[in-house]
């Protein structure tokens, strides 16, 4: 049976890290909308983030129960018995998400619509008070943002209703996600053209909707949830099963701007030399040298083993890795002779000396990375 583990609850906002090594898994519950609601295959590519919630978490810790519900605001969600549904099921250990927000704005709808400084407050402090009476645990979470973009400047869609749901946090003490800054932020860092795809914009279903995600914008926002739950409760860390680095900080674009070089692309058909088997090695290669300019601490190359080439023999006073991408060589590592073909990581240490021959009747393909040599130790001199 799990039991609180004393000492572990988070100052002022009632999270309690818990000991999950018991058969039962906590339940996560999600009250919120069709940003979060799951749909069936016959709605793809449509997904809501708590659809997709549970692959960041351990299921033997902590089981996801998507309550969510399209078309509901924080009120229409409690008046047609949605939240029944919670309440039933809700005990002491457990975790109940709130996220609305979308729908309560629509002012042209009575039956959901929610004055935002005082009713709206109002609805949320209700799911609260019941996670509470149950001993779960309440989380806010402001509402994901929209993709509105206005010549290139992201709108603050939820005005007011973000800033409720942040002051109820502050006011009751609750722990609170605030998803709509951490969609912002990842909004502005994709920009307008590039943010489309992780919304439903499918033109073949003839859909440009800015509010709802495809499946990798729903992931992206489970990611947030779950990297902000992380920070009001470090214990939740080890029961997280994907790395939650995800999205961008506030200072992105500024972050961008200061850079000392413009990180790039290039093209190996715009950079390709043909040279000689380098290192006394046979035949003709092609070497692509990437970034070569670019003032990076390591080297990384492409090289083409054509017909009959080789890379010589010769000692190493770095490390490098060469790996295989396609193609078969005969590869000699201090006097070993290994076969090798693609999929295969070759590392050299100092001190060692190796060679690599093509074989067979295919180009033998290697990326090649290596300590540029303005930041590598000098190399012993020869005696």
């Amino acid at each position: 049976m799990r039991v609180l583990r004393a000492g572990l609850c988070i100052a002022l906002l009632g999270i309690c890290s818990r000991d999950v090594s018991g058969a039962t898994p906590a339940r996560v519950f999600i009250a919120g909308d069709s940003t979060a609601s799951t749909y069936g295959p016959e709605r793809a590519p449509r997904t809501g983030w708590g659809q997709v919630l549970q692959t960041f978490l351990d299921p033997a810790a902590y089981e996801v129960r998507n309550h969510a519900q399209s078309g509901r605001s924080s009120r229409s969600f409690i008046e047609q018995g949605w939240l029944d549904g919670i309440d039933a099921e809700l005990r002491a250990g457990d975790v109940l998400l709130i996220q609305f927000g979308h729908n309560d704005e629509k002012i042209e709808d009575s039956a959901r619509y929610t004055e935002p400084r005082e009713a709206f407050a109002r609805w949320l402090l209700r799911y609260v008070t019941l996670a509470r009476e149950r001993g779960a645990t309440p989380i806010l979470v402001t509402p994901v943002a929209r993709r509105v973009f206005d010549h290139g400047q992201l709108l603050d869609t939820h005005g007011v209703y973000g800033d409720a749901v942040r002051a109820l946090a502050r006011r009751e003490k609750v722990a609170l996600i605030d998803l709509q800054a951490r969609s912002m932020d990842w909004l502005r860092a994709l920009g307008d053209a590039a943010s489309k795809p992780f919304y439903m914009h499918v033109p073949a279903q003839q859909q440009a909707d800015d509010t709802h995600f495809q499946r990798h914008g729903a992931v992206a926002v489970a990611c947030f949830v779950v990297d902000e739950w992380k920070r009001l409760d470090p214990h939740l860390a080890p029961h997280v099963v994907r790395d939650t680095d995800c999205g961008a900080r506030a200072t992105a674009r500024a972050d961008r701007d200061a850079q000392r070089a413009p990180s790039a692309i290039e093209h190996e058909r715009d950079i390709a030399i043909e040279q000689p088997g380098p290192h006394g090695g046979a035949g003709i290669t092609t070497a692509h040298p990437f970034f070569r300019d670019s003032g990076l601490p390591f080297a990384l190359r492409k090289r083409v083993l054509h017909a009959g080439a080789g890379i010589g023999l010769h000692q190493h006073d770095k490390d490098e890795v060469y790996y295989i991408v396609s193609g078969r060589g005969l590869y000699i590592l201090d006097g070993a002779l290994h076969d090798v073909g693609a999929g295969d990581a070759l590392l050299t240490r100092p001190g060692s000396t190796h060679a690599i021959r093509q074989v067979g009747d295919e180009d033998l393909v290697i990326l090649l990375a290596y300590p540029h040599p303005a930041t590598r130790p000098e190399a012993p001199t020869a005696r």
